[in-house]
């Protein structure tokens, strides 16, 4: 069998014609690794990333070292880089001494990172759910005028392991007061992975009636209980256009025990050639990557395509 024969194309109307894969491997794939990844190796698996097609990749993020050991060397890694042309390369910018430091490295892309939830925000920000914007007003304010674009991830926007379920309201609530501040695009994160289709569909509803346009709004799905490809096609018919994906089923969050891995990128990709919805990337690359970086990981990749198709 060969990635050419197979999924057999079948269009559906309701679907977008193309779809903007956000990369987040290199970053939230990582992130929560216990041995340290040789930088090297980051900016390798970046590059080859970038080789198989993608254009929108995660680089690292600009967290305080004692948070995410894993990323202290956000500065030494961007340096490292082979920025390619016509690639972009956001990094997570968590406060003004994260955009300090970005700001140092050249980059022109940064993301924020906020909570749907109160717990959630008391436990990776240290701030209420009211005070977390606080925080990002300043940067994203500081971000804008020296030209970057600002990305906004919501966590726990599908349900809190601490608090349960969380009302699509209160979701979009947070969302338009991020993008009335100038984020330019809404991520919704369902950090544990407890969404579903039609639950997907009602967040992506509400935030849409709280007026952010629905070409603003990205998705992010874990896996953990096997729901990602579907919320993600629930999105899909909704309008939503930009998917974020992990190269090999990568990453978790550090901050919340119950989350898996991301939804893997060839998983993703093997969805949109079968619906012949067009994104730029290139599977067999995407697979022998991630193969290569399951082996400097020293485990199989969890991604069910890569492991089909590389015999794993």
């Amino acid at each position: 069998m060969t990635t050419r024969a197979l999924p057999m194309p079948v269009s559906t109307q309701g679907l977008p014609a193309h779809v903007t894969i956000y990369e987040v491997g290199a970053r939230d794939g990582l992130q929560n690794e216990k041995a340290v990844v040789p930088v090297a190796v980051k900016a390798e698996f970046l590059n080859r990333l970038a080789d198989a097609g993608l254009t929108t990749l995660e680089a690292t993020s600009f967290v305080h070292p004692r948070w995410v050991p894993q990323l202290a060397d956000a500065a030494e890694l961007l340096d490292l880089l082979e920025r390619r042309e016509g690639v972009d390369y956001p990094v997570l910018v968590p406060n003004d001494r994260g955009l300090d430091r970005a700001l140092e490295s050249g980059v022109d892309h940064i993301a924020v990172f906020a909570s749907a939830t109160e717990t959630f925000a008391n436990k990776n920000l240290n701030r209420s759910l009211d005070e977390q914007f606080g925080m990002f007003s300043p940067v994203v304010k500081r971000a804008r005028e020296a030209g970057l674009r600002v990305r906004a991830y919501v966590s726990m926007a599908f349900g809190d392991p601490w608090e349960g379920p969380v009302e699509p309201a209160q979701v979009a609530t947070v969302g338009r007061r991020l993008m009335e501040m100038g984020c330019s695009q809404l991520s919704l994160g369902d950090t544990i992975g407890t969404g579903t289709p039609g639950h997907a569909e009602a967040v992506i509803d509400a935030c849409v009636a709280a007026s952010v346009p629905v070409d603003a709004i990205a998705v992010h799905f874990h896996d953990t209980y096997g729901q990602a490809l579907a919320n993600t096609l629930a999105a899909l018919r909704r309008g939503v256009t930009t998917v974020d994906s992990s190269a090999g089923g990568l990453g978790g969050c550090p901050y919340a025990k119950s989350a898996t891995g991301n939804l893997a990128t060839e998983d993703l990709v093997w969805m949109l050639d079968g619906l012949e919805i067009s994104h730029g990337a290139n599977l067999d690359a995407l697979v022998r990557t991630s193969v290569w970086m399951a082996g400097q990981l020293g485990r199989p990749s969890p991604s069910r395509v890569v492991r089909a198709l590389s015999g794993d």
